[in-house]
């Protein structure tokens, strides 16, 4: 215990700032306990489960203004999963990698580690700021994070250029983004995410906007497989051509867990009703705004990304003075209810992370800065 006892006036109304998992709003709760009696617990191919599936491709077709010939697909495993996925499914012969925190080297190192594959190249900066893939020569794939969720780096996603005479895919990992962060869908061919992020729900589902030229390439790879001096191995859990023809039918490969769904399904439909992308973007930009003022008046207080164009409004960084154990900030917040706002841990910084998605309300957000002042005060 800290023993620091945070005035109950300046405590925000919730204390959840994670940056995965988040916050689940009160009707997200309502709607799993309204679909208690006919959805959970039941078959995940019969109607009202596929029905609940249509209406959430539906809704993220809404969400993100899909182009003509994009399709929602979804299936088991998390984010990670689709890095496997895309090893097996979506890269021909060689990568370009964007490296710029834990999570776009994880992807670089699935790539490099499938036997198939050549070594991808690997275009890296140190964490803080964002490295872009640039045109390389016989390269089928562009791959980087719109959101490094262990930095608090947002990147911009525009296709590279020369990219698209090559026939090259540009495959961006959003799972902090999405939702959190303006795009352009047109410029990928597969923008995936897991839903536990901007979509509050649990993990262990990811889903991926495909673009036709990343269908048509998984659909070329099935077909090559099992031909005489094909080495590839794609296991029918990672197989892309088949979540997309489930997908086609509102229903996953293997089944699911319900509840993510209905969470997710719920979040979509709050977030358009609220104005869509447009709102939830703007919303996220208004807190994540908070804290950055915040901390640059701060007197031991920084903004870790001090590029203010590779600033994220999805996951906000915040490097303390050494003078400031961020331990003894976590544990006194903790104590007081308010959570999740620790460091990446494989970062190793004197750091707090903070998550603003459209889920967090921005009072919330200021109530949580001075909630950090008082705190630091006492210490």
């Amino acid at each position: 215990m800290s023993n620091i006892q945070i005035p109950q006036s300046m405590l925000p109304e919730d204390g959840r700032f994670g940056s995965g998992p988040t916050k689940i709003r009160p009707a997200q709760m309502q709607a799993l306990n309204d679909a208690f009696p006919h959805l959970l617990g039941t078959s995940h191919r019969q109607t009202p489960v596929k029905q609940l599936v249509a209406s959430l491709r539906s809704g993220l077709s809404e969400f993100f203004s899909l182009p003509d010939g994009y399709e929602v697909v979804l299936g088991n495993g998390g984010a990670s999963a689709f890095w496997e996925i895309i090893c097996a499914n979506l890269v021909t012969r060689k990568a370009a990698c964007g490296v710029y925190g834990s999570f776009t080297k994880k992807l670089a190192q699935s790539i490099q580690t499938a036997p198939f594959l050549e070594d991808p190249v690997i275009y890296a900066c140190d964490p803080g700021n964002y490295k872009l893939p640039e045109y390389t020569e016989h390269v089928d794939c562009y791959c980087w994070a719109h959101n490094e969720t262990s930095t608090g780096v947002a990147a911009p996603v525009e296709r590279v250029p020369g990219s698209t005479e090559q026939n090259a895919l540009t495959l961006i990992d959003a799972t902090s983004g999405a939702g959190a962060l303006p795009v352009d869908i047109a410029q990928t061919d597969a923008y995936y995410f897991s839903p536990q992020k901007a979509f509050g729900a649990e993990g262990g589902l990811w889903v991926a906007i495909l673009s036709p030229a990343a269908i048509d390439r998984a659909e070329h790879i099935q077909q090559g497989v099992g031909l005489a001096g094909s080495t590839r191995w794609i296991p029918p859990f990672l197989s892309l051509t088949s979540a997309i023809e489930n997908s086609r039918k509102n229903q996953t490969l293997n089944t699911p867990a319900l509840a993510t769904l209905v969470l997710m399904e719920n979040q979509v439909r709050y977030l358009n009703e609220q104005g869509g992308l447009q709102w939830a973007t703007a919303r996220c930009q208004r807190s994540a705004s908070i804290i950055y003022d915040w901390a640059e008046q701060s007197d031991y207080a920084s903004p870790f990304v001090t590029d203010p164009k590779a600033r994220s409004q999805a996951v906000v960084t915040v490097d303390l003075d050494a003078s400031v154990s961020d331990q003894a900030v976590l544990a006194a917040l903790r104590d007081n209810g308010i959570v999740d706002v620790n460091s990446y841990r494989k970062l190793g910084r004197n750091q707090l992370r903070i998550g603003v998605f459209p889920s967090v309300e921005p009072d919330d957000v200021r109530a949580l800065t001075k909630c950090i002042d008082y705190v630091v005060e006492r210490l």
